[in-house]
C-alpha cells in the first residue's frame, strides 16, 4: 500500500506520441492549463534529477511561462494532508492514509509555486473535476479546452482527461510533461487518451502554437 518507488525512464519523443482519433485544434484563447498534483510527497516517489521527473520539471515549468504570456488561465490541483478517513474514501483502500500536511508533503514543488492569479483546486479523487468547481472556473473564463500535465499519468492526469470530455472540454494531454510510474504505464495513458478522450501531443507542438499566439 502506498506510493511505489519509481524508476527511472526515458520520456517519450514527440515522433513517439500516438495519433489522436480526435482532430482537434489548440486554441489558447479558449484553453486553460492543469498542472496536475505536483506536490513534494507526489514528487519524492521519483529518482530525484533523473528521467522522467527532472525534465518533466524543466518542461511544465517551460510550458506555465508560454501559457501566462498568452494568457491562458492556470489551475493547480493539490491534496490536502492528514485527510479524515471518511473524506479519503475509497483511495484509502488502495493507496493508504495518503501525505501529511507537513510542507514535506503538501507543498507544491518550489520550481512550480503557483504565482498571484493561479488558482489552487483542492484534490478529492482521481479527477480534478471530482468534488470541485473546476468545470464552472472554466465557464466564466469562457475556456472548453484544457493542456494537461503532472503526475501521475496513468491515474489522475487520465481520469481527468477522460471526465472533462463527458464534460464537453477538449483534453491536451502533454506527454512529455506527465510522468508515471513506468514508461508501460506512461504509454498505457497516452493511447487511452488518443484512442477515447483526447489529444496526446509534445510541447514542442503545443509551443509551436503558443509562441504563434505570443507573435502575433
Amino acid at each position: 500500500m502506498g506510493l511505489p518507488r519509481i524508476a527511472s525512464y526515458a520520456l517519450p519523443s514527440a515522433a513517439e506520441m500516438p495519433s489522436a482519433r480526435a482532430g482537434w485544434v489548440f486554441d489558447p484563447s479558449r484553453a486553460a492549463l492543469l498542472i496536475h498534483d505536483m506536490q513534494n510527497y507526489f514528487v519524492a516517489a521519483f529518482e530525484p534529477d533523473a528521467s522522467p521527473i527532472a525534465p518533466v520539471i524543466d518542461n511544465i515549468a517551460r510550458l506555465r511561462a508560454m501559457c501566462r504570456k498568452v494568457g491562458m488561465p492556470v489551475f493547480y490541483t493539490a491534496q490536502n494532508g492528514n485527510q479524515d478517513r471518511r473524506d479519503r474514501g475509497l483511495q484509502a483502500d488502495l493507496w493508504g492514509a495518503g501525505m501529511s500536511d507537513a510542507p514535506e508533503h503538501q507543498h507544491i514543488i518550489d520550481r512550480l509555486s503557483p504565482e498571484e492569479g493561479d488558482i489552487v483546486l483542492v484534490k478529492h479523487r482521481y479527477s480534478a473535476f471530482q468534488l470541485s468547481n473546476l468545470q464552472h472556473l472554466m465557464q466564466v473564463r469562457g475556456r472548453d479546452q484544457m493542456v494537461i500535465c503532472g503526475v501521475y499519468a496513468h491515474i489522475g492526469c487520465l481520469l481527468t482527461a477522460a471526465e472533462a470530455f463527458q464534460r464537453d472540454i477538449k483534453p491536451f494531454f502533454v506527454g512529455d510533461t506527465v510522468a508515471d510510474f513506468s514508461r508501460e504505464r506512461h504509454d498505457m495513458a497516452l493511447a487511452y487518451v488518443a484512442a477515447t478522450c483526447g489529444v496526446p501531443l509534445a510541447l514542442e507542438t503545443l509551443r509551436e502554437a503558443l509562441e504563434g499566439r505570443i507573435a502575433a
